[in-house]
């Protein structure tokens, strides 16, 4: 136990100097090795290299060529107008415009970095342009990005299933009531916030033969996720890699035969940034992998679980600290590491207080989500932040009834397991 204490010393000093999260991770578990002395550092490599093999895995690029083709050309810029035309005029509208379009792009993105970025470029100039203070704009974008990854298709979710052996297309299901929720509790903050601080409405004509042309142009991609995921993939007619496949030749051909805006140097592009993003989270989950050996050798996991049980009778305490161990490093700590890290040392614990796996899965992706938009390490707020031209304490200081409503969800779904919708 004490050199996997030194070890993990050693990961918090390297990220704190910014040393990348990946090599952060592989040092941390060479250290640990060494100090052991009773492995050799071959076993690195050969644990880092079990998890590549994963059948499943494949699903995560597919997903996010998927989301960057649909989320790009004429497709967001009409669900964008239709959001506005229907809800714009109400209080906070350009607030619920926003979160509806990223509830819209959940089903075909599953990532909250990839919602953040494609979206955040067009919703957050548009807000500012329409009144809106820039703070406002950019909490708005960072905090409703994490819908997509608590609604299929979450790669998040394919992650934690792949760590701790639960169904996906369950954890898909299951993900359904949370990622509502969170959206209805951001619309109620949005109408606060624009109540109490009077923000303009947005005045547009409501003529039913837009909003009909704007429905027909984004149907096929609203489509996909209702089709694919929620008929083939929860049907059991195919896997959730075979489902990955089908959703980007879906795209591709939306793409290409209904809107026709997909030009070769745009698909070029696409594949490009898929092959990076699917690049950093793959190198994350080999040297995770590496890691998580370690922590299994050692048996810090049972012996963690068998101190918490031992020492706290309660299970509402125990899911207390469970959560409040997955706010602080998911503040650290980006969302696939903290995934690969967690999962692993929580099982146990959850198994100890009859804690569902998939119920634990929510429990985790919807504590490490939030992680995405607080600081220091927030991704989606770092983006949106970038976006929106302004100081990241600005958007901090707009971003705090979010922050509570995000919590108050936390509760809800981690104490009322009816919440938790299982096949």
């Amino acid at each position: 136990m004490i050199e996997v204490g030194i070890a993990f010393l050693v990961f918090f000093v390297l990220l704190a100097v910014s040393v990348p999260v990946a090599f952060s991770i592989l040092t941390a578990t060479v250290v640990g090795l060494l100090l052991i002395g009773d492995f050799p550092l071959q076993i690195v490599a050969q644990t880092a290299f079990s998890p590549s093999t994963d059948f499943m895995l494949l699903a995560i690029p597919f997903f996010i060529l998927t989301g960057d083709l649909l989320a790009g050309g004429k497709l967001g810029q009409r669900a964008i107008g239709l959001a506005t035309r229907v809800i714009g005029r109400f209080r906070g509208g350009l607030g619920h415009a926003s979160i509806a379009t990223s509830l819209a792009f959940s089903g075909v993105s599953g990532s909250a970095v990839a919602d953040a970025s494609g979206l955040g470029n067009v919703l957050i100039p548009w807000t500012k342009r329409e009144g809106y203070p820039a703070p406002f704009a950019a909490a708005v974008n960072s905090s409703t990005s994490i819908i997509g990854v608590i609604l299929p298709p979450s790669i998040p979710l394919i992650l934690y299933a792949s760590v701790s052996g639960a169904s996906v297309a369950a954890l898909f299901i299951a993900g359904i009531v949370p990622g509502i929720l969170l959206a209805l509790a951001y619309v109620v903050v949005c109408w606060w916030v624009a109540w109490r601080k009077d923000y303009p409405r947005k005045k547009v004509k409501l003529s039913w033969s837009g909003v009909l042309k704007d429905i027909v142009v984004i149907t096929p991609a609203i489509l996909l996720p209702i089709i694919l995921i929620r008929v083939v993939l929860f049907g059991g007619i195919a896997t959730v890699t075979e489902v990955a496949v089908l959703a980007a030749l879906y795209a591709v051909l939306v793409r290409l035969v209904i809107y026709r805006d997909l030009t070769l140097r745009m698909l070029t592009k696409s594949l490009v940034n898929t092959a990076a993003a699917t690049g950093v989270v793959m190198l994350l989950i080999m040297v995770s992998s590496s890691l998580s050996w370690l922590l299994t050798v050692e048996e810090v996991p049972p012996k963690l679980a068998t101190f918490f049980l031992d020492n706290v009778s309660s299970a509402v305490l125990i899911l207390l600290i469970m959560n409040v161990i997955m706010l602080v490093v998911g503040a650290f700590l980006d969302m696939s590491p903290a995934i690969l890290l967690l999962t692993p040392v929580l099982l146990p614990l959850a198994a100890g207080i009859g804690l569902d796996p998939v119920h634990l899965g929510i429990i985790v992706v919807l504590n490490l989500a939030i992680g995405l938009f607080t600081p220091p390490v927030g991704t989606t707020l770092y983006i949106s932040t970038s976006i929106a031209g302004i100081k990241i304490e600005r958007t901090v200081v707009a971003l705090v009834p979010f922050y509570l409503a995000a919590l108050a969800v936390l509760a809800l779904v981690t104490y009322v397991p009816a919440l938790i919708i299982t096949p």
